[in-house]
């Protein structure tokens, strides 16, 4: 029997859940070289964590901390410590590769959804993978932003 893989393009980005987000961000710039593009926190109007958003040639990293020890995210990073949280492919229709992924046996994390701000609109949607481990689908359709809604740009100077 053969099996029609999932229509997915591209790995868009690897989100690493860390204790500090800003102290390893630091990290990775200057050890291995890598650029900041982007951060939501806060100052952006992401109010339950922090995350800096790297590059390097075509991989993007996304290293976020949780601000409140209640948040979902500080019970993960209790129970695992740093690691990979979410793996987010790029797709161009959410909701039908999420429908073929479940109707395959994969568990839902998260229904498909919308998120917007002043460069656009994505949709998103999030299956379990292994262990806590989650995996993304997203589809940027029209957006324009710098990452993804949230993330504003980052002009922190490279190494």
């Amino acid at each position: 029997m053969s099996v029609t893989p999932l229509p997915l393009k591209k790995i868009h980005h690897v989100e690493l859940l860390v204790g500090n987000a800003k102290q390893a961000a630091f990290y990775y710039r200057h050890a291995f070289g890598f650029s900041q593009i982007a951060y939501a926190g806060p100052e952006t109007g992401v109010r339950d964590q922090a995350s800096y958003v790297l590059y390097q040639g075509r991989i993007r990293l996304v290293l976020s901390t949780p601000l409140y020890p209640t948040d979902p995210m500080a019970e993960h990073l209790r129970k695992h410590g740093d690691g990979v949280l979410d793996i987010a492919f790029l797709v161009d229709d959410v909701d039908a590769v999420f429908a073929e992924a479940v109707s395959r046996g994969a568990q839902v994390a998260l229904e498909p959804y919308d998120r917007a701000d002043e460069y656009g609109r994505i949709r998103r949607a999030k299956i379990r993978a292994y262990g806590d481990t989650l995996h993304s689908f997203i589809s940027l359709a029209d957006y324009k932003g710098t990452f993804l809604p949230g993330y504003k740009l980052n002009r922190q100077p490279s190494p």
